[in-house]
């Protein structure tokens, strides 16, 4: 608790922090208030990979968070920043729609590639969108993820997340994925660079063990597991991973930081 005092700035996961689903968490706004009024800096980190940046701004004002485009750090977008140091290569993207859009620059192909690019494709993954990427990874593509999550939660519930599909293709193909978004150090290294804060003056606020609190401390963040969203007790319990602190949701935030 103590290193609190010493906290400049945190990252906020988003889904199951702020919101879940189109419902944001109560207080949610009203903390965030609160803890830029407390002077400190904020960058909203996601590894959602179904909304293109400027849907995903646009979904947050719909709901009432004043979060500007240029605070969010997605995954899709550090993704964007990887192929781009890779030159030109072409790609087959396994990406909703929408989030297309910010890779329209690449050349794709379904047919020959040097990457696959694997996102969240909702009801649309069949086996033949996955033996399609996996012959492009047998004839030696890269498999590229745009994270691995397990599970992720809904407003009608708990779901299987990109994870499951991304192990599938591993297994299948004898190859390792990179993984692009949390919990990845590369991912909090970029989110820490455009924060411009060492690692031990910022926070991560999320609700997954895994990929927010574990990857935020393997890369020196004091990690902070709010009790929404994908929160379950018995998960918590089960994992290797201790938070520095725990607290019931984001409105208890504001609290702990002496604001209130």
């Amino acid at each position: 608790m103590t290193r609190l005092k010493g906290i400049g700035g945190f990252l906020f996961d988003l889904d199951g922090v702020l919101y879940v689903g189109s419902e944001v968490i109560a207080g949610a706004s009203e903390a965030l208030e609160k803890i830029r009024l407390g002077g400190y800096l904020c960058r909203f980190i996601t590894n959602t990979s179904t909304l293109s940046l400027t849907s995903l701004e646009r979904k947050l004002q719909g709901m009432g968070l004043a979060i500007p485009e240029r605070e969010i750090f997605s995954a899709p977008q550090a993704v964007l920043s990887y192929l781009k140091s890779k030159g030109d290569p072409v790609c087959h993207l396994l990406l909703a729609e929408d989030v297309k859009r910010d890779f329209a620059i690449f050349r794709q192909s379904d047919a020959q590639a040097d990457c696959v690019v694997v996102g969240d494709i909702g009801d649309n993954w069949n086996y033949q969108v996955l033996n399609r990427a996996f012959r492009l990874l047998f004839e030696g593509a890269e498999l590229i993820a745009v994270h691995k999550n397990r599970f992720w939660q809904t407003e009608e519930g708990l779901k299987m997340d990109l994870g499951g599909f991304v192990a599938a293709l591993e297994y299948a193909s004898a190859k390792q994925a990179k993984i692009i978004g949390k919990p990845s150090a590369e991912f909090f290294r970029l989110a820490l660079e455009d924060i411009g804060l060492a690692p031990e003056q910022v926070a991560i606020v999320g609700d997954d063990i895994d990929a927010d609190i574990g990857g935020g401390q393997e890369s020196g963040l004091f990690g902070i597991l709010v009790q929404t969203g994908k929160y379950r007790e018995s998960y918590v319990r089960a994992c290797p991973i201790r938070p520095h602190l725990v607290i019931a949701s984001i409105r208890e935030l504001p609290k702990a930081l002496g604001l209130v």
